[in-house]
């Protein structure tokens, strides 16, 4: 087999982040990231233009400073153009710099020079507070004093009031320490920008120093770091890895109704979805052991709660606007499926009696629901699925029964567990049909591949077919990876949505390798998925999983993030919650890790803290407080904590 090779690399790994040297007479480069806070995100487009000239442009939102139409988009932003931008100046006149260094580890750094000056650049959103911060660290590298200044920007903006919800708002940038001073030789002096908005009727308030502000975003990355950490012999896939579970953990925002995860991207903010937060994300947060993350996925799973009604009307898709209002504009896209399966995952993996309690009438709910969207043929219709119309998906596709499989299975064990015996053995019948239903209904022969037709009538290769590998089904197994990596779906840039079209979205692809790691086919993704990581880490947009091509210029929307973060958990280690006090994992060690091995270490999952060490001797579990078990690897590995309680 002619596996595909590496993509070139702009970056290379260095400490815990990333590096780009620019190299002397480099053609242009430009490229975005997004980093945020509770309060606020930061989407920094960056490079270097002619001659290596440094090139910066911050565009900021504050999700929580509501405009009008109050409705999905209804978030203030703002680009900072020049004149809205303080000035650096060095005698007098504007400082003209090249970029020599960008560092990426959880902030974005920047070094450059200009002449006499080598100048240290620190961006992120501030942790809890409305603004995204631009520290700079100024030395005189010359042999004279040097009066530096940091001029106020020409313009402050102020938003039309007509066009927000609270009157109108001030956006500006604002210097701290920006006065004129002489630098002597070899000294370094410390200037920062403040990018702020607020309503124009209350006072500006900064913070005391943007150091402060600094340490609490460091405090928030290393608290990311100690939990779920991975170890393996590939610093790409660990790095990947780590930055993964930033983006996802980062991107909390603190609404007037409570913390909630939303996706990002300069357009979805204070807003919930049913597959990025309930299906991608939660899963996740449920063994992050990030507290913040406990509370964003409860706060997701009571707006959606909201909308349970005795008509068994669909919930929809969406809530939005702090969670006052809410989008249904695709109808009902298996949402009910999504959110019994991330509810049910999550409250497992939480392993609280009481949280799970809570969550309980919302997953029987949307269980109830699916059980009256079930057609003749035993499987779940729904209006469309998570694409929304931008591809065919039929009355019935398979991504929303397959969900429905899982939820039932997560569901079917919480049951059991809350003291609902009958309940928990009526979902695992309905599993057992359903996954017969499913076999019957979409397994097809779908240009010469034993795989999934997608919907009735689709005879075109579609990426969610991997969906059934993610969630236990593998009677179709090889036939589907061989359609997955066939030229017909497989891109440079992952799979295909629909084979032949040059659209793609990287969720689909984490599915595809989640499914072919979980199934055991490891080798057979191997080289794809490195190829993957190396390109998103390393190449020309970097450091995370991106939503889509064309559509949105590839964001770095969060909850992909969280996907990648799944592959690897659930797919080379194999781990699912089992049960409030119980849990699986099937390790599934790629040939060139056999011998160091792979550890993912405090994983917070059934109400413990647990380790897994896999390497060609087997697998070592160690769960806090207990022996450390060592198992064969090669087939499912149950621990039961509720045993000698």
């Amino acid at each position: 087999m002619l596996l595909p090779p590496l993509p070139e690399t702009r970056w290379t790994i260095d400490r815990d982040g990333i590096v780009w040297n620019v190299a002397p007479n480099a053609a242009p480069h430009e490229d975005h990231i997004e980093t945020s806070g509770e309060r606020c995100s930061l989407v920094l487009t960056y490079g270097t233009g002619e001659s290596g000239a440094l090139i910066q442009k911050p565009h900021v939102v504050w999700p929580m400073l509501r405009i009008i139409p109050n409705d999905t988009y209804g978030n203030l932003q703002f680009a900072f153009e020049p004149d809205h931008l303080p000035t650096l100046v060095a005698d007098g006149q504007p400082v003209s710099e090249k970029l020599k260094q960008a560092r990426l580890d959880g902030r974005i750094h920047f070094e450059s020079q200009a002449s006499g000056l080598t100048i240290r650049r620190s961006w992120f959103a501030a942790r809890t507070l409305p603004m995204a911060v631009e520290r700079l660290t100024i030395k005189n590298e010359g042999s004279r004093p040097i009066r530096l200044a940091l001029l106020p920007a020409k313009k402050i903006h102020t938003t039309d009031p007509a066009k927000a919800l609270d009157g109108a708002y001030t956006v500006e940038a604002v210097p701290w320490l920006g006065e004129e001073s002489e630098l002597a030789p070899g000294k370094s002096r410390e200037m920062a920008i403040y990018f702020t908005a607020r309503s124009a009727k209350a006072k500006l308030s900064l913070p005391r120093s943007p150091g402060s502000e600094e340490e609490r975003r460091e405090r928030q990355v290393k608290s990311l770091d100690t939990n779920l950490a991975l170890k393996t012999p590939d610093p790409t896939v660990d790095q990947m890895f780590r930055f993964a579970k930033i983006r996802a953990a980062e991107s909390l925002f603190r609404t007037k109704n409570g913390l909630v995860h939303s996706p990002g991207g300069r357009s979805y903010y204070a807003a919930i979805w049913a597959n990025d937060q309930a299906e991608y994300a939660n899963p996740l947060f449920g063994y992050l052991g990030y507290p913040q993350a406990y509370e964003a996925s409860e706060t997701s799973f009571d707006w959606f709660a909201r909308y349970m009604n005795p008509e068994f009307k669909p919930i929809p898709s969406s809530i939005i606007a702090e969670g006052t209002d809410f989008w249904n504009g695709a109808g009902d896209r298996g949402d009910m499926a999504m959110i019994a399966y991330g509810a049910s995952s999550y409250a497992l993996a939480r392993g609280d009696q009481g949280k799970a309690k809570k969550l309980w009438p919302l997953i029987e709910w949307c269980l109830d629901y699916l059980e009256r969207k079930k057609t003749t043929e035993g499987i779940i219709a729904s209006d469309s699925d998570e694409l929304e119309g931008r591809f065919p998906a039929g009355k019935a596709n398979l991504n929303t029964s397959g969900l429905a499989y899982d939820a039932l299975l997560s569901s079917a064990s919480l049951a059991e567990d809350l003291g609902h015996p009958e309940k928990g053995k009526l979902y695992r019948e309905r599993a057992v049909a359903l996954r017969k239903a499913i076999e019957a209904y979409f397994g097809r022969t779908v240009e010469g591949f034993e795989t999934y037709r997608y919907y009735e009538g689709n005879d075109v290769l579609r990426a969610w077919i991997a969906t059934p590998l993610t969630v236990g089904i593998t009677d179709r197994a090889e036939g589907t990876l061989d359609a997955l990596f066939s030229p017909r779906l497989w891109t440079s840039d992952g799979l295909a949505s629909l084979a032949g079209d040059a659209t793609f979205w990287d969720r689909a692809t984490l599915y595809g390798f989640r499914g072919a790691f979980a199934t055991g086919y490891v080798d057979r993704a191997w080289s794809r998925f490195e190829a993957y990581t190396q390109r998103r880490l390393l190449g020309e947009h970097v450091p995370y999983a991106v939503e889509a091509y064309p559509e949105g210029n590839q964001r770095h929307l969060s909850a992909e993030s969280a996907l990648y973060v799944r592959a690897v958990t659930e797919g080379l280690f194999g781990l699912r919650p089992t049960g409030l006090k119980s849990f699986e994992v099937n390790p599934h060690l790629p040939k060139e890790w056999e011998e160091k091995g792979m550890t993912l270490s405090r994983i917070h999952i059934a109400g413990s803290v647990v380790n897994v060490k896999a390497d060609r001797d087997g697998c070592v579990v160690s769960v806090a407080g207990r022996k450390a078990q060592r198992f064969p690897l090669g087939k499912p590995i149950h621990i039961d904590l509720s045993a000698g309680e």
